[in-house]
């Protein structure tokens, strides 16, 4: 237990140094970074939903070099195929089948615009995304860990997209909205991106050490009555239930899972660990459970006809 008290100290220092580095290339998007920092360190998965051009690329990329991880982007298309993400065998000089590895044996991988690929190929991502392995041609490929996608979707065009059915967005333990920054922020970014100045990201941890860091977190106890609440909170979304909230049987079609339960407690303790607590609490799962169970919230008709947004039906719950 001791020991345990020494790593999680050391979180917080760590998680701080972390955000000044990426914070060196990135202005501002600091709930945008936290959020992605809490869902690689608890071992999960996001997705990103904002507008083209806010920087999603360059702050996957900075956040990967600042964790010393190996980064790769793939940008989805229409007629992107699966093994054009996971690789192919081909037949070398001695005519024997050899196997070259696709994008998706990275550390890190950016999924661009996730919505625009027929099912198949964002099937053969997310099978990566939840085993941990890819299988070609019969043989099982495990995957470097940490492993960590961060996939992303453009709210605005909805013409020839696919979009993810509710089973494979379960998967995401994050549902990131990325708005436009400041004015302020705007002009530090205009400042900084239009002169010839060239900012070096130092990496501060190494794969092991992220690791080490997963499993920290999930040695951290939790007391049985802050997994009673969010426990509590998850079973509130669902219309049909005896304690759903008041919003949500006048609003909601469909609500979370299990899934998001252990995202849940997940979440916490590593907003609690990167904030110097030993243990989370109800105020923990509260700052993670607007974008764990933004996603996993089916609306109905009536609900987008008068303007109720996943938030307002989130904070009702609280």
């Amino acid at each position: 237990m001791r020991v345990l008290g020494r790593e999680v100290r050391s979180l917080p220092k760590k998680h701080k140094a972390l955000k000044q580095e990426i914070a060196k290339v990135i202005v501002g998007q600091e709930d945008v970074i936290n959020q992605i920092l809490i869902s690689i360190f608890s071992g999960g998965h996001s997705l990103l939903i904002g507008v083209p051009g806010l920087a999603k690329t360059l702050m996957v990329n900075t956040i990967a070099q600042a964790l010393g991880l190996d980064f790769k982007r793939i940008q989805f298309t229409p007629d992107l195929m699966p093994s054009d993400i996971l690789g192919s065998e081909i037949l070398d000089e001695d005519r024997r089948f050899k196997f070259i590895k696709g994008p998706i044996f990275a550390n890190i991988i950016l999924a661009d615009e996730i919505n625009r690929t027929p099912p198949k190929t964002q099937a053969a991502l997310l099978e990566a995304m939840q085993e941990r392995a890819v299988t070609v041609a019969g043989h099982n490929y495990k995957l470097e860990l940490p492993y960590f996608v961060l996939a992303t979707q453009n709210p605005i065009e909805q013409e020839g997209t696919y979009p993810l059915p509710e089973a494979q967005l379960d998967r995401f333990m994050f549902a990131i909205n990325l708005e436009y920054p400041s004015f302020q922020e705007e002009v530090d970014v205009v400042k900084a991106t239009t002169t010839d100045l060239k900012v070096s990201v130092n990496s501060l941890f190494s794969p092991q050490e992220i690791i080490d860091f997963q499993n920290v977190i999930r040695r951290i106890p939790v007391a049985d009555n802050v997994i009673e609440y969010a426990v509590a909170m998850v079973s509130k979304t669902r219309p049909n239930s005896d304690t759903a909230a008041n919003l949500v049987k006048e609003y909601v079609d469909w609500g979370a899972g299990p899934r998001a339960s252990q995202n849940l407690i997940l979440a916490a303790k590593t907003h609690a660990a990167t904030n110097g607590k030993f243990s989370p609490d109800a105020e923990d799962v509260q700052a993670v459970a607007t974008s764990i169970l933004r996603h996993r919230i089916i609306k109905n008709y009536k609900a987008e006809a008068e303007g109720v947004t996943d938030e307002a039906v989130i904070k009702s719950l609280f």
